[in-house]
């Protein structure tokens, strides 16, 4: 479209203003909702479906190519917005607060966030390795080039796809446990205080943005490391294949394991786990593509025990705060956790440039001895310390142990069966 870097990088940076506002506003509204006959959360998955959709598609606009470049910078502002800071929003929140409204249980609550991130790793397999298929061509240099009407057309399809699987969402979900509505209860100036004040809160967020920055150093590098160091940019769509893979195999026992030993733990756990394998990836220096992608795997094992578990984590947050403070507010919990991650994704992505310019990575410069050392060990290093980092948060910011958990469950349990 013409359009330039620079200004898609403030609109990623405007956007996340905007979430800001949006997010908490569709928290609030969540939890201030009225229950229907489906529940509090589920209906308004089935109301965002098709605007998120239609917003989604918008996007993706070839035939504008040729408008003048201040409309084309409106549509994008525009556009993306609609689509990422109010239509997704809207679906979103529900969907992320819902999980509490489903179960009770914590060890179903596991399930329900090990199978968002199944649902989250297929769709990615498809992003990583089907649609590249479809939406790049080859120009008359023979180079391949993205185009741009045919992914407008994988656009459609996607979100076509996603009214269907929305609606999948909603008729097959239940909410089994009422929830209190936040109607007449405190606004939400005194929720910010009340959950800002909560060190479960304050933990969670802290390890999740640590967790975020590590992985999205260790995956933005993996752009540079492979075709740069090890002259291999297949090993790019192979490693991210093997990791999603990863993921599912974790998947299949990670409930069993948490449910034995705690969430807090096994993300601990994995913490340590990504932090070695890095470490040594650092010392051996390795020319071998092979033996990198395996530190890469055991080290994204790490990163999978923490994701798989970490959309549960938030419910016991949610439930630190009622049995502290005697208040119940998942929408509004969920909706700045939720604005939180996104933050650190913003500022992870500016994390690869900063890595490089360091290591003086230029367009002359990219096979350097030099740089290429220094991509290897700024790939190796700095997400080994990362891990560090996220293991001292969880243990000691983050109190949420198993015992604690359990506690905290058997009094909500109590709770509500006296009311």
């Amino acid at each position: 479209m013409g359009v330039s870097a620079a200004l898609v990088g403030t609109l990623m940076m405007v956007a996340k203003l905007v979430d800001a506002f949006t997010d908490v506003f569709m928290g609030q509204v969540v939890d201030r909702s009225s229950y229907t006959a489906k529940g509090k959360f589920a209906p308004w998955i089935r109301r965002f479906a098709g605007p998120v959709a239609v917003a989604s598609f918008l996007i993706f606009a070839p035939y504008f190519a040729d408008k003048p470049m201040g409309f084309k910078v409106f549509w994008m502002f525009f556009t993306y917005i609609l689509w990422g800071s109010v239509c997704y929003t809207g679906v979103n929140i529900p969907y992320g607060s819902m999980a509490s409204a489903m179960s009770d249980k914590p060890e179903e609550r596991q399930m329900l966030s090990t199978w968002r991130n199944i649902g989250a790793t297929v769709a990615q397999i498809v992003i990583v390795v089907i649609l590249p298929m479809v939406t790049y061509t080859k120009d008359a240099a023979g180079h391949q080039i993205l185009d741009g009407n045919r992914t407008m057309i994988a656009a459609g399809v996607c979100s076509a796809l996603a009214v269907v699987i929305y609606l999948v969402c909603y008729y097959l979900s239940t909410e089994r446990v009422l929830l209190p509505s936040a109607k007449g209860e405190k606004n939400v100036f005194q929720m910010f205080g009340i959950i800002f004040s909560n060190r479960a809160f304050i933990g969670i967020i802290v390890s999740a943005l640590l967790l975020l920055l590590t992985q999205m150093t260790l995956t933005g590098m993996n752009n540079y490391i492979y075709p740069n160091y090890f002259n291999s940019a297949s090993a790019i769509s192979l490693s991210g294949l093997l990791a999603c893979g990863l993921v599912l195999i974790l998947s299949t026992f990670v409930t069993k394991l948490a449910e034995k030993i705690g969430k807090k733990e096994l993300a601990t756990i994995g913490a340590i786990i990504g932090a070695g394998a890095l470490f040594v990836g650092y010392v051996v220096h390795t020319t071998n593509v092979a033996v990198f992608i395996a530190i890469y795997l055991v080290a994204y094992t790490g990163l999978g025990f923490f994701n798989l578990v970490c959309w549960a984590m938030i419910i016991d947050v949610i439930d630190d705060i009622e049995v502290k403070k005697g208040v119940r507010s998942d929408g509004t919990v969920y909706s700045v956790y939720s604005f939180a991650r996104k933050v650190g994704q913003a500022g992870a992505n500016g994390i690869t440039g900063m890595i490089l310019a360091t290591v003086g990575y230029t367009k002359a410069t990219a096979f350097d001895k030099n740089v290429l050392d220094g991509i290897y060990n700024s790939t190796t290093l700095l997400p080994a310390i990362g891990f560090v980092l996220l293991a001292l948060a969880l243990v000691f910011i983050y109190p949420l142990s198993k015992k604690k958990v359990l506690a905290n469950n058997a009094a909500i349990a109590e709770k509500r069966k006296a009311n």
